[in-house]
């Protein structure tokens, strides 16, 4: 007569274990947004540096990384603004919609005007398009689960599974699209067709938003219709807000804190789409049995090691959260990603000391091994830092400034990427063994700093 209440406890247990839909939603969501993303990112440097009677814009490289900086810089400057927004006004489910039809609309002017008109207007489109859509989509995972819910860490894991999932295939289509499908050999002149790839990166996003709007309302409910930070009204007045805590001031003082570090971990990061693409295709031997691999499919490498590595991080840090001793603590974990980046660019001195930086005088091309080495410990780096990262601004934020906290920890990397595009610019002047050392000693010194402040900033965030 006991076996029924036990069998329906034991179903209850493993519902409360699985990850609501909504979570999967979101999950294809951000997959398209990121396939359009990472699918223009991958092919934008080679695109303004291609001379134009091969397809391209013909920008001086150092000028081309400076405009690549600035942009994938106020592509998290937008969030703060994007952010504050939804929280007051517009919510967060129609701020995502905003933000997905406006970087379609950014792409497609890419794609139909291939001139340096046509560059400024997308790419503003696509800055103010991803401001809406960035701070809100990673808040509403945070919003699927209670305050405390041990799933939390899990579901960002799989939410960034997607993220990585997109970003692996966009190189892939975008870059075959632009650099073999649609290239045309005319009179020994190779023209590329850079515009078909930016073409593509519309109809990822266009498949993203039909996705969420379809289903949004069946797997959300009614989260993230309404603004959580507006003004909530009496009969007669408007409540004054209540001030913020001692314990939610020292934890948006954490947040602070470790977005100035987080900042120099993405300036090495991402020199990914900028000086790492350049020097991979002007000095890494790529041709494998005769055939030469696209130099922007080498920007599919960071996320597939994520989705090989990222099932295995989460293990190692559920079997340490289940030791005596417990899991490492977030600035812990963030502290060991900077230096597994520093190493990454360790990697690639050696490389750098045969190939030199003058890529008009190449005496032997660097082993491929050396760039995928490199991406292998950046993405270690990464999974100890990113998720991690996401996951502690959903948990310390106050509810009525997730959003723009979210926006603030998104800026940091907006700041990081204004430093990489000048970093990456200062290759081609300085070159890439000095720039490689610079960012491999800095990041290994400040992640060596972090682990020393961890136990204070544990103390803060109680």
């Amino acid at each position: 007569m006991s076996a029924l209440p036990e069998t329906q406890t034991l179903q209850s247990q493993r519902t409360k274990m699985k990850h609501p839909p909504g979570l999967y939603l979101l999950f294809f969501t951000e997959l398209w947004e990121r396939f359009s993303y990472y699918g223009m990112r991958a092919i934008l440097v080679l695109y303004l540096t291609t001379e134009l009677v091969s397809g391209g814009l013909g920008i001086k490289p150092s000028v081309a990384m400076t405009i690549y900086g600035f942009f994938t810089g106020a592509v998290y400057f937008t969030p703060l603004v994007g952010g504050y927004l939804s929280d007051r006004v517009l919510g967060r489910r129609l701020a995502i919609t905003i933000g997905g039809i406006t970087m379609a609309l950014g792409n497609i002017v890419l794609f139909a005007i291939n001139n340096q008109i046509g560059l400024y207007i997308g790419l503003i489109l696509l800055i103010i398009g991803n401001g809406f859509f960035k701070p809100n989509i990673s808040t509403l995972v945070g919003e699927l689960y209670a305050p405390n819910d041990k799933r939390k860490d899990a579901a960002f894991t799989i939410f960034y599974m997607g993220i990585n999932l997109g970003a692996l295939f966009a190189p892939l289509v975008c870059g075959y699209l632009a650099e073999k499908y649609f290239a045309t050999n005319i009179n020994g002149v190779i023209h590329y067709g850079f515009k078909y790839g930016f073409l593509a990166a519309a109809i990822g996003m266009i498949i993203g938003q039909l996705i969420f709007n379809i289903f949004g309302n069946r797997y959300l409910g009614d989260i993230g219709k309404k603004p959580t930070g507006a003004p909530v009204k009496t009969n007669k007045e408007t409540k004054t807000k209540t001030p913020l805590t001692k314990q939610e001031k020292q934890n948006v003082a954490v947040i602070f804190i470790l977005t100035c570090f987080v900042i120099f971990f993405w300036a090495g990061f991402e020199q990914a789409g900028s000086s790492l693409t350049l020097y991979t295709d002007k000095f890494i031997d790529k041709s494998i049995g005769g055939w030469t691999m696209p130099t922007s499919w080498f920007q599919s490498l960071n996320p597939f090691f994520i989705i090989v590595l990222a099932p295995i991080v989460s293990q190692i840090w559920i079997k340490l959260s289940n030791s005596k001793r417990g899991d490492l603590p977030i600035p812990a974990k963030m502290g060991l990603g900077m230096i597994l980046l520093g190493l990454g660019f360790a990697v690639l001195i050696p490389a750098v000391l045969q190939t030199g930086s003058d890529e008009h005088h190449v005496v032997e091309k660097a082993n491929l091994l050396f760039i995928i080495f490199t991406y292998f410990l950046h993405t270690l780096g990464e999974l100890c830092l990113s998720p991690v990262g996401l996951s502690m601004v959903s948990k310390l934020a106050p509810v009525r400034l997730a959003s723009l906290l979210m926006g603030v920890w998104l800026a940091g990397t907006g700041v990081a990427q204004l430093l990489a595009g000048q970093l990456a610019a200062f290759t081609q002047s300085l070159g890439y063994l000095e720039i490689f050392s610079l960012i491999s000693g800095v990041t290994i010194g400040l992640g060596l700093i972090l682990l020393l402040l961890t136990k204070k900033l544990v103390r803060m965030m109680n």
